[in-house]
């Protein structure tokens, strides 16, 4: 597909300068409206990825979420476009950067770290108003606009009321592995609610002490002592700051303090006034073009030429990486629609170290092998089996530099013959790159891995 060129301009109504960022499924650029020439973020939505990994009910729903959380303290959607390839979000643009890259250069001052909180909670409440859980609050989701106030973004992970179940709580388990609440690891359902406030707790927490009150090389770990909400407060930390966070990293939810509570909280009211009473909310429709389009199947897409590519992993959340390990079942996270037979490990080689070795077990299977790029190799047999020719994926995800998750699967073909490969094989000509097998303890020992967010 074809990349957006700097200059270009997008559906004659936004012209696209600079990269700003780029996730696994998107790209960010920063554009200008013609009419008006107010500065935009435009995230470039590739469809036919997140269709191939079912994430388009995820957007359908982060277009609803963005439609519902009209706040000064959250980032504004303005339109949504799209053409047969791609999704078109057309966002506010909010040139401060990241507040975690204030967090990097160490820890907050105290009346900067309140204010900052302040409009957290403030953005967080009025979610929760409509009946919105964010799910994944952590500094690299506040940005920070012209004036240094606090905007929430990326909603990918956030969460509906209508999506509880008949016990009025969430199971789905995502979020950031150093922010994410005790009860959301235990998936026993959780309060989305209860789940945002500690995630808040943590943040403020960061903001005042520069580094994660849990934080641990071993992941494992890090969540046990997550769920004993077991750390210690800097020496320079206030008392009514401490006895306020106590209150909030409280590992019950049913005594957690309320937001409602925090805001009447003295240190949290200090210089706080109420967004809702200061600001006239802005509840309009969001104008959308083609917003049908946009969720269409790419299927109608005209054929391009191909090519080859160097292959580059996807970039993986930490926490994906529990799914891996035994006595966590969080295997939701990864399950597609269809149910086909995959296996998935983990690796501390470099990524052309696997891709080199995934190739090397593939020839020798008689295998022919295409990079596709984007983390993904397609292996194809050479002759009819007793399903039709043999087809087999393999993708590979960046947890870190120095870490990453595989995952093989049968894409056509017969699963027995598939199976008879697999484990003849495929698995034995792979296990040199391999760290652990899905379900299986480690191997070797991991290279530490880095729960802030440096990774």
């Amino acid at each position: 597909m074809r990349s957006e060129a700097k200059g270009s301009v997008l559906m004659q109504r936004y012209e696209l300068g600079r990269l700003l960022g780029h996730g696994t499924f998107a790209k960010v650029y920063h554009g200008r409206n013609i009419r008006t020439s107010q500065g935009v973020a435009v995230k470039i939505i590739d469809k036919e990825k997140v269709f191939k990994v079912g994430l388009i009910d995820q957007i359908k729903r982060e277009v609803s979420i963005m439609r519902l959380v009209r706040h000064p303290n959250i980032v504004q959607l303005y339109e949504v476009m799209a053409t047969k390839s791609k999704i078109y979000f057309v966002l506010e643009y909010v040139k401060g950067g990241e507040l975690f890259n204030k967090v990097l250069k160490g820890r907050i001052k105290e009346d900067f770290a309140r204010k900052y909180f302040q409009q957290l909670v403030s953005a967080v409440d009025f979610c929760h108003s409509r009946g919105v859980y964010h799910r994944d609050l952590k500094p690299e989701n506040l940005l920070l606009d012209d004036n240094g106030n606090l905007k929430v973004s990326d909603f990918g992970l956030s969460a509906l009321a209508e999506s509880k179940k008949q016990d009025g709580l969430l199971h789905t388990t995502c979020g950031t592995p150093a922010y994410v609440a005790p009860e959301v690891i235990n998936r026993r359902g959780y309060d989305g609610a209860k789940a945002d406030i500690w995630s808040c707790g943590v943040i403020l927490f960061v903001l005042l002490a520069g580094y994660l009150p849990f934080q641990e090389p071993n992941l494992m770990e890090m969540y046990k002592k997550i769920e004993k909400a077991e750390f210690k407060f800097p020496t320079w930390f206030p008392s009514d700051v401490r006895k306020l966070i106590t209150r909030i990293l409280d590992p019950n939810p049913t005594t957690r303090i309320s937001i409602r509570k925090i805001t009447e909280n003295s240190w949290f009211r200090k210089g706080f006034n109420s967004y809702e009473t200061k600001h006239k909310l802005d509840v309009k429709e969001l104008i959308s073009r083609d917003v049908g389009a946009a969720f269409a199947s790419p299927a109608e897409e005209g054929g391009e030429e191909e090519k080859e590519v160097v292959v580059k992993p996807l970039n993986l959340n930490a926490f994906d990486l529990i799914s891996l390990s035994s006595g966590f079942d969080l295997s939701g996270m990864f399950e597609e629609a269809e149910c086909k037979p995959k296996t998935r490990f983990t690796s501390s080689k470099p990524a052309s170290v696997i891709v080199s070795k995934i190739e090397e077990v593939a020839r020798r299977l008689r295998l022919r092998v295409k990079r596709k790029g984007e983390g993904v190799l397609s292996m194809e047999g050479v002759k009819e089996g007793r399903k039709g020719v043999m087809e087999v994926d393999a993708e590979i995800f960046e947890v870190t530099p120095a870490f990453h998750m595989v995952e093989i699967s049968k894409r056509n073909g017969d699963t027995l013959e598939y199976q008879k490969m697999w484990k003849e094989d495929m698995r034995p000509g792979l296990k040199d790159i391999v760290w652990a097998w899905q379900g299986e303890p480690p191997l070797a020992p991991p290279q530490q891995i880095e729960p802030i967010g440096r990774t």
